[in-house]
């Protein structure tokens, strides 16, 4: 026996049939919103003016990290602040995550 799973998309607007899913993202929150081709070139238009006076934002936050959630140091960064919190006789593992609030006292010690 043999399944068939359609997805229909609909308009989150005006209830229709939908087209295209449209993503989009404003003040760090993404969005999801399903168009018809009308409604999805309206909202390319109303956004236009902006898109084209705004830059691309470099190394977008990756999914469902939250806004000024703290990175974690690159590798080299990770040996500095290891030879920081031994000089400064703070326990820390010769490998792996270092501990946030060692990477803290790191930083407010810069």
């Amino acid at each position: 026996m043999a399944t068939q799973i359609q997805t229909l998309l609909i308009d989150d607007l005006d209830g229709g049939e939908a087209k295209e899913t449209v993503a989009f993202a404003i003040d760090g929150t993404s969005y999801e919103i399903d168009l018809n081709e009308k409604n999805a070139r309206n909202l390319r238009e109303a956004l236009s003016p902006f898109v084209s006076g705004a830059r691309r934002a470099e190394g977008a936050p990756a999914r469902g990290r939250k806004r000024g959630a703290p990175q974690r140091p690159s590798r080299d960064k990770s040996s500095e602040i290891r030879a920081w919190a031994k000089a400064h006789g703070l326990n820390v593992s010769e490998r792996g995550r270092i501990a946030s609030h060692i990477v803290a006292q790191y930083e407010a010690a810069q």
